[in-house]
């Protein structure tokens, strides 16, 4: 490695070991994220407060709260007597579901064999309630085909008809965490070390040393290397750290090559590196990189496919989705992590990560050789 940038590293490395807001940021937020995204950022909706109305109280009403009460989506934790107190614990947010069982429910199911129960969903939060809802109606159809083993003596298994059996591949539990934790490696590495080397150069230039590096014989290539090289390790040293918490914590599998995994995280941080220098060519202050590098982080989230699926957002949204990097390196680490695949596979993504690297690079490369001079 050339001689004139192991002192710009040095001289990096004891700045981050004096400086405990740095340090705080690029090794305790990664856990944070980690952690909140594993636990809390989840779509796995089960044990809903529900509360039931049972007007019938008879043992196939009992049978039929019981049957609701196993399934895991709904905890039975109000027994009430009328529809206005369920409206009371609906409106103050004690339930988020509530079952009623008219009078005369047991007596329906012994005369014609059906029966209507109401079941009341609060719908002010959409994703709760699409799964409460699928949850509701699914209790109820194999409430039903045991009653017509039970009261019509039919096996449902040998009457005609479709059965599909689906199958889910790489996630069958369909854990979120499994899908979460790839999402924060992929955030890792583009966002924080944006941030970390924007905040790093505008840093040398907010404190007054820019000017006496630029004196010195070091050329500018040399001093953003020897400036953004321990950070590059810090990015894989938080990313090894997710990926051990991801598999021995929330026991996420790892199906594909880490290796292939840590060499295309390499490719792509010639973007992140890249924006971040460019960053520090606009910024004149450390808050003023931060904002700017906060400016990228909403279109990244919203538009990448980390939280929501691209196909269902608008068309103008997913056009604008194709010039998000973090798109493509979400396919990457997440085709890799949770489906095994390898580099023939993940071509398209290589080469479009490969495009925006070299083409971010060559222009923050430009505007900071300018800003130098």
């Amino acid at each position: 490695m050339n001689s004139r940038i192991i002192p710009i590293m040095r001289k990096e490395f004891i700045h981050i070991r004096r400086d405990p807001r740095t340090l705080t940021f690029m090794f305790l937020i990664p856990v944070i994220q980690l952690v909140l995204l594993g636990y809390a950022a989840t779509t796995d909706i089960e044990h809903l407060s529900t509360a039931v109305l049972d007007y019938d109280r008879t043992p196939a009403s009992r049978e039929l709260i019981d049957a609701y009460r196993v399934s895991n989506y709904f905890d039975i934790n109000y027994y009430i007597d009328d529809e206005e107190e369920l409206t009371r614990l609906v409106d103050g947010g004690r339930v988020r579901a509530g079952m009623i069982i008219p009078a005369g429910y047991s007596r329906s199911l012994d005369r014609t064999h059906k029966a209507e129960v109401a079941f009341i969903i609060d719908g002010s939060d959409p994703n709760v309630a699409r799964t409460a809802f699928s949850a509701a109606q699914g209790v109820g159809q194999a409430q039903s085909v045991e009653l017509i083993q039970e009261i019509l003596g039919i096996d449902p298994e040998e009457q005609p008809g479709i059965e599909v059996r689906p199958r889910v591949w790489y996630n069958p539990e369909m854990r979120s965490a499994n899908f979460m934790i790839p999402g924060v490696i992929a955030m890792i590495l583009q966002l924080l070390t944006t941030f970390i080397t924007g905040a790093a150069i505008v840093r040398e230039r907010e404190q007054g040393t820019i000017e006496q590096l630029i004196v010195t014989p070091i050329r500018s290539f040399e001093l953003v290397l020897g400036k953004v090289i321990p950070y590059v390790g810090i990015a894989f040293f938080d990313l090894s750290a997710v990926l051990i918490v991801g598999v021995f914590w929330f026991g996420m599998p790892i199906h594909g090559s880490v290796p292939l995994l840590l060499a295309l995280a390499l490719l792509s941080l010639l973007t992140s590196l890249g924006l971040g220098l460019l960053i520090s060519t606009v910024a004149h202050s450390q808050m003023e990189a931060m904002l700017l590098t906060f400016l990228t982080l909403m279109p990244s989230i919203f538009l990448s496919g980390f939280l929501f699926p691209i196909e269902a957002m608008p068309l103008a949204l997913q056009a604008i989705s194709y010039i998000i990097p973090l798109r493509y390196l979400l396919i990457i680490v997440r085709g890799i992590i949770l489906k095994g695949v390898g580099l023939r596979l993940l071509t398209e993504q290589v080469i479009a990560m490969a495009i925006f690297g070299a083409a971010i690079l060559t222009l923050a490369s430009l505007r900071f050789k300018k800003s130098l001079e």
